[in-house]
């Protein structure tokens, strides 16, 4: 049996590797347990930084075939290097993983290597790929074991063809036709890669809009601009099957989402991507008699203990948004809690960005909830068309939305379509983390040209009115 630990952590995604760290800094003597080769967890690895990677460089080659001329830059057509494309990608990601495993070494941080799993109270039990299990004894357990995609009953995942987000980030080749099964975050971004990357792109989604959880007027805009790019949607569909053909190609099964006629779409990749599962297979939880809820997540209070003393759970295993930053900000609290501080997440100011082009970025309540809730509330919106830097950059599709209350002025949500909406909406996040007013943002000076005076022009017209429309 190992040394006795302060804190071993089940995982080192986002949620995990962040709550070592702060452990380790406030005093903590701290191990964790990774299965993966490499530290960082989907997110770093096959999630957020590859495909972002992807996504920064399609960008950049539909640009350069595109837009470059408008800007009186003449160039020949642009060629795609798949290959060294996804080189950059992989160096990206070697990056990432790399600065994490160099965090772990300054903070003192014990790794071992392996499936970790809860042999009881105040135990962990690693298993290695090869060679002796080994125990662990410690005086509190975090699970930040993270999830996986979820998949449709009867389609065979073989990460070639019909694949998950995993496999849609290292297709050897652009499919000529690729259907998307989801219009969620996770299908929008990964579609709008390979459709700029020359794929014919159809999304199909059981409901009757795309991003389901976001602000419906934006989504509808959003889903318009989408379509004038290429991008294809059946809505209110499901997919029945998916079959492999003779010659290479698929047949997905599409048919309405209350019943109907069966159409077929033709295929060469289709990308399941209907969301994610906590992942808690293999954990010992039932042995340890850690609850779930309903929906298999773990149970936990306000402070991220489960059912049983001593152990506790962060990120996508649990409640709430299956959001990296999320999970990051659970880790820190768990760590400061068990240090004897007062660790705290504010829920109601995280924010979420769908990182295509343009970008879609939200923070608070969408105006869905407020009508739902019966909060009187205002809008003040404010077109990038009317903002001179957007107009130099040839980026004005889009706007900012906000919602205020209207006895109080008190932000209560904001919803950004546009150009580096994902920088953008951290500034309402701050405000909104003070309890900020829209008055308070309409008189915070913002530099002249920039993308970011469309938010204070936004939180103008919940006053007097914008100066600039």
């Amino acid at each position: 049996m190992a040394d006795q630990f302060d804190l071993t952590i089940i995982g080192a995604g986002p949620g995990g590797y962040v709550c070592a760290i702060r452990a380790a800094q406030l005093g903590l003597k701290v191990a964790v347990v990774e299965k993966w080769a490499t530290l960082g967890g989907t997110c770093l690895n096959v999630g957020c930084i590859p495909s972002k990677a992807l996504l920064h460089a399609s960008e950049l080659f539909e640009e350069a075939g595109h837009g470059f001329k408008a800007l009186g830059i003449d160039i020949p057509a642009p060629q795609l290097n798949l290959k060294q494309m996804m080189a950059h990608k992989a160096d990206t990601v070697a990056s990432n993983v790399g600065g994490v495993d160099y965090l772990f070494k300054k903070n003192k941080i014990t790794l071992f290597r392996g499936i970790g799993s809860i042999a009881g109270t105040g135990r962990v039990l690693v298993t290695p790929q090869s060679g002796t299990q080994q125990e662990i004894a410690t005086k509190n357990i975090v699970i930040a074991s993270g999830s996986v995609s979820a998949n449709l009953p009867g389609i065979e995942i073989d990460e070639q063809q019909i694949v998950t987000s995993t496999g849609a980030l290292e297709l050897a080749e652009v499919p000529r036709r690729l259907v998307v099964i989801g219009a969620g975050v996770i299908g929008l971004e990964l579609g709008s890669v390979w459709m700029r990357l020359g794929a014919q792109v159809t999304v199909v989604e059981y409901l009757d809009r795309i991003l389901p959880g976001m602000d419906s007027e934006v989504a509808r805009q959003f889903q318009r601009m989408l379509q004038k790019q290429g991008m294809e949607f059946k809505l209110s569909s499901k997919v029945a099957g998916v079959d492999k053909q003779e010659d290479g190609s698929l047949k997905v099964r599409v048919e309405p989402a209350k019943g109907g006629e069966v159409e077929t779409i033709d295929a060469d990749v289709a990308l399941v991507a209907i969301g994610r599962k906590p992942f808690t297979e293999g954990l010992g939880l039932d042995v340890a008699g850690v609850a779930l809820d309903e929906r298999g997540r773990v149970r936990v209070d306000g402070a991220y203990k489960t059912s049983v003393d001593g152990i506790y759970a962060i990120g996508d295993v649990i409640a709430g948004p299956m959001l990296a930053h999320k999970a990051e900000d659970e880790g820190i609290a768990v760590a400061e809690i068990l240090a004897g501080q007062a660790g705290h997440v504010n829920y109601a100011a995280i924010p979420a960005v769908v990182y295509t082009n343009p970008e879609v970025a939200s923070v608070g309540k969408t105006e869905d909830e407020l009508k739902a809730e019966g909060v009187e509330y205002k809008i003040g919106k404010f077109p990038f068309t009317a903002n001179g830097r957007a107009k130099a950059m040839l980026a004005s599709q889009g706007f900012v939305k906000i919602l205020a209350d209207v006895n109080t002025d008190r932000v209560l949500g904001a919803h950004i379509v546009g150009k580096n909406a994902g920088e953008m909406i951290h500034e309402i996040v701050t405000l909104m983390e003070f309890s900020g007013a829209a008055e308070d943002l309409a008189r915070t000076t913002h530099a002249h040209p920039t993308l970011s005076e469309a938010i204070r022009e936004a939180a103008l017209a919940l006053g007097d009115g914008a100066i600039h429309i």
